[in-house]
C-alpha cells in the first residue's frame, strides 16, 4: 500500500513550511526523508501520515484520502512513531505498548502481538517500569514497540533513532527494514547520512520546504548534491557494508577576536 504526496504545501501561522512536494513511498520500500535542520522532513511526515492539515495537495495512504479520512480508519492503515515521545503520565510500559492494538478492539492475538513488540524493540525487561522513569532512548524504544503492535501496512518515523546508542540506532533501522522486506511500507526521517544509506531503499532530500532531490540512494547521494543540500563539503567513500559520508573538519563558528573567548574574573560579595 502506497503513500502519495501531490504538490503538498503545509503553512504555519502564515509561514509556508513545506512548498509543493510531491513524492511516492512503495511497498517493500524504506524511504528516507532527509536534509539540513528546518527543511520540513518532520512536516512532511506529518503531512503524509495526516497528523497536519494541508495548505494545498494531496496525500493518499494506503487507498485513502488522509484529508478525508478519519482517525479511526487511518490508525488502521498507518502508525506514527513521533520525535517526541515523552508520556506526561506514568503508565507502564506494557500499557504504553498496548495502546497501539486499540484501533483493532480487543483480540485473543493482543498478548502475543504485544509479547512481540516488547522483544523486537528489546525492551521485555522495562515492561513494568512506567515510562516516566525511564532514559530518552529506553523511551524511544517504547514508542517503537507500540507502533509495532499496531500492526499497520504503513510505518512512519520520526527521526527515530535520535535518542538511541550505536546498537539501538543499527537494531531500530533493521526492523524497519525488516517491515518493508515482509511488504510494508516504511517512510522515516533521519539526520545520519551514513545509517540512511544503509537501510533506505529511496531519499527524498528536502531544503528549505521544497524537495530538492529524490530517487534511489545511489541516485542522490552525490557529492555535489549532498554538499549543496548541506551547505558544507561533503564526501562519499564506499564500503563493503555501506557508503559513508564524510562531512568536512570543522573549527567551529566562534571568530578569534570573539567576546566569549573573555574569561572575566570572579566577582566577591563586598564585605559589610
Amino acid at each position: 500500500m502506497s503513500v502519495i504526496a501531490r504538490e503538498v504545501s503545509v503553512a504555519i501561522h502564515g509561514t509556508t513550511i513545506v512548498d509543493s512536494v510531491s513524492l511516492t513511498a512503495h511497498p517493500g520500500e524504506v524511504t528516507g526523508l532527509i536534509g539540513p535542520n528546518g527543511a520540513g522532513k518532520s512536516t512532511v511526515l506529518a503531512a503524509l501520515s495526516g497528523g497536519v492539515a494541508l495548505s494545498s495537495g494531496a496525500v493518499e495512504c494506503a487507498g485513502l484520502d488522509v484529508a478525508a479520512a478519519s482517525p479511526a480508519e487511518l490508525a488502521r492503515v498507518r502508525s506514527v512513531m513521533l520525535q517526541d515521545v515523552s508520556v506526561a503520565f506514568g503508565f507502564l510500559v506494557r500499557d504504553v505498548v498496548a495502546m497501539g492494538r486499540a484501533p483493532w478492539g480487543r483480540s485473543s492475538r493482543d498478548a502475543e502481538l504485544i509479547d512481540a513488540s516488547l522483544a523486537a524493540a528489546g525492551i521485555e525487561h522495562l515492561q513494568d517500569r512506567q515510562v516516566t522513569t525511564l532514559s530518552g532512548g529506553e523511551r524511544a524504544r517504547v514508542a517503537l514497540a507500540r507502533v509495532l503492535a499496531q500492526q499497520t501496512p504503513v510505518v512512519f518515523l520520526d527521526e527515530p533513532t535520535a535518542a538511541l546508542d550505536v546498537r539501538y540506532q543499527e537494531a531500530t533501522m533493521g526492523t524497519a527494514r525488516v517491515l518493508a522486506d515482509r511488504g510494508r511500507t516504511v517512510v522515516v526521517v533521519l539526520h545520519d547520512l551514513s545509517l540512511a544509506a544503509a537501510y533506505c531503499d529511496r531519499v527524498a532530500c528536502l531544503k528549505g520546504g521544497r524537495l530538492v532531490a529524490a530517487g534511489r540512494v545511489d541516485e542522490v547521494y552525490t557529492p555535489e548534491t549532498l554538499s549543496r543540500v548541506y551547505d558544507w563539503d561533503l564526501s562519499i567513500t564506499p564500503s563493503p557494508i555501506r557508503l559513508h559520508v564524510t562531512p568536512q573538519l570543522s573549527h567551529g563558528r566562534l571568530p578569534a577576536d570573539s567576546p566569549l573567548f573573555t574569561v572575566l574574573p570572579p566577582r566577591h560579595p563586598r564585605s559589610c
